[in-house]
């Protein structure tokens, strides 16, 4: 019995030995594994705030991004999430506090879901928007965007602007593959015509390069890298004057507001639950002075008379409150110079006048794109040969790009007040043609909110309120005067389109598909497909796709 009793106990501590050697050795084993990872020290008891926080190895990133706006954060969760090294580096981590970037459009959600970020829009206060309320001479229309086939979660979403870009920061910085830096870019590294990488100043102000076999420019409107990379035909058709207005009702509850006042538009939207955004845009680039009290004058005189009185009162307690801000609205079409080894994206390489709200949609579209093209590779190493493949990527970006920079440019011509009567009849056109109803205001809105990505139906719609407005002059009995507007009606609407469409480029606009650069680009994978966490069928009615080169989605 003594010897049982020695039996057992001997195994007992042999198999309590064995339990803490095992312990032991996976131990280090994995503090082994986390010393190989190298994460930086301020990561271990600071945010992504600081200056640099991921295990990354800088010398061995395959894709180095200038800029972590909406762009280039959206870019770096994107490529990181398919397996790239990405390194990023932004002029100033902290939240950022802009007043344009804050309404994003229904296409422009579906893109945050096909790139796995549309939880960056929850926990910051957003807002539904569910479409606009049109107002002109104390009438007003409702345009609700087409989501009959969509799920119930897909609708546009109004927030500040901070908010949501850090919110897809710390969403870009949870990949271990990825990793922000604080730093100013000072120039692009290049060799015989092919970048190379970056050099920079790091948050300390000591210098320093980067390499990588491929960069992408997302440093905003204001870039200072893209002149080498494009051709940078920036014009400043108009500012804004933002303000805004607290515990604020507006009369059409989750939507948008444009007011076609004179001489341009006013727009109210809400960014949180108690704070409404106004905008006034002012033609030009001059602007009454903030300082001696001429502002002040102008919103109370000149804008306020033309607010929707349910609004009024908070637009004045706004105006007295006096936090006025301005901004320049920029535009300009994309006209890239490929170049081996860098690649511009986002308002650094494509701008269009803010009144549609459609910059952030076109730059997630572009990066879905980019996304798709790089997917298949697995190495990016030969710079001439990727700069010749993502030749594609500026004609199959085009269809929702074109459709929402030439509707912006349009729109916002139309939309001013003129003192050429054949430009007050478009303007009321427009307004009485999207008051019908049905598809006279679904079309143009679809068209507006990305989720209809064909150049052809905008141009059509365009036409058709040109058309209407010419039936009412001269129905029911033409005058000669009403027939001579009428004329000039047509010529105006042209010399409005016309020109966008040249800009943007009638060939890639239209007839992608003769571009020979459009036939590079991989067909997508089913796997790529499966990604998308939305119904295909609504997948299709958003994306552009042409049969002889897309697969059949359905």
């Amino acid at each position: 019995m003594v010897s049982i009793d020695q039996q057992v106990l001997w195994t007992f501590f042999g198999s309590l030995f064995g339990f803490f050697l095992l312990y032991t050795l996976c131990s280090n084993t994995n503090k082994r594994k986390l010393k190989n990872k190298d994460f930086p020290k301020e990561c271990a008891h600071g945010s992504f705030i600081d200056e640099e926080c991921r295990p990354v190895d800088i010398s061995d990133a395959e894709v180095i991004i200038v800029g972590a706006g909406v762009a280039g954060s959206a870019l770096a969760y994107a490529l990181g999430r398919d397996g790239r090294r990405v390194h990023v580096i932004e002029r100033d981590l902290t939240e950022p506090d802009r007043m344009v970037g804050e309404l994003l459009q229904p296409g422009g959600y579906l893109k945050l879901i096909e790139l796995g970020l549309e939880d960056c829009v929850e926990e910051i206060d957003a807002q539904r928007v569910h479409g606009y309320a049109l107002f002109k001479d104390g009438k007003n229309a409702i345009l609700s965007y087409p989501l009959e086939k969509f799920h119930s979660n897909v609708a546009g979403r109004s927030f500040h602007n901070g908010r949501f870009i850090q919110r897809m920061r710390e969403k870009a910085a949870t990949l271990l593959n990825v990793r922000l830096q604080q730093g100013t870019v000072t120039s692009l590294i290049e060799e015989d015509g092919t970048v190379r990488g970056i050099q920079y100043k790091s948050k300390d102000g000591q210098e320093h390069k980067a390499y990588a076999p491929l960069t992408i420019v997302c440093d905003g409107c204001f870039s200072n890298l893209r002149r080498s990379l494009c051709n940078p035909k920036v014009e400043v058709p108009s500012c804004f004057i933002g303000l805004v207005l607290e515990n604020c009702q507006l009369p059409f509850a989750n939507h948008g507001h444009v007011i076609l006042s004179n001489p341009s538009p006013i727009l109210f939207y809400p960014i949180s639950s108690t704070e409404v955004r106004c905008l006034v845009d002012v033609p030009g680039q001059k602007l009454p002075s903030i300082a001696n009290g001429e502002m002040t004058n102008y919103l109370k005189t000149m804008v306020a008379p033309q607010v929707p009185p349910e609004l009024l009162d908070d637009f004045i307690c706004a105006v007295d409150k006096g936090n006025i801000r301005t901004m320049q609205n920029r535009s300009m079409p994309a006209d890239p110079h490929p170049t081996p080894g860098a690649l511009l994206m986002g308002d650094a390489f494509n701008m269009r006048h803010p009144l549609t709200g459609g910059g952030m949609t076109v730059a997630l579209s572009d990066i879905v794109v980019l996304r798709d093209l790089l997917k298949p590779l697995d190495n990016l190493n030969d710079a001439a040969s990727l700069s010749k493949y993502l030749e594609s990527f500026y004609t199959l970006r085009k269809p929702v790009a074109s459709t929402i920079n030439t509707l912006a440019g349009a729109l916002y011509k139309v939309f001013s007040a003129s003192p050429d009567q054949a430009r007050k009849e478009m303007r009321q056109a427009c307004f009485d043609y999207l008051s019908l109803g049905g598809i006279f205001s679904t079309g143009p809105v679809a068209l507006l909110s990305g989720l209809n990505a064909r150049p052809l139906s905008l141009v059509l719609h365009f036409f058709a309120v040109a058309t209407y407005g010419v039936g009412r002059l001269l129905l029911p009995f033409p005058s000669p005067k009403h027939m001579w507007i009428a004329a000039r009606l047509i010529s105006c609407a042209s010399g409005i389109i016309f020109p966008i469409i040249k800009a943007e480029g009638v060939r890639q606009v239209f007839l992608p598909a003769t571009i020979p650069a459009y036939y590079r680009a991989p067909p997508i994978k089913e796997d790529i497909k499966k990604e998308v966490t939305i119904d295909k069928d609504q997948v299709a009615s958003v994306l552009y796709v042409v049969p002889s080169k897309r697969e059949d989605l359905s």
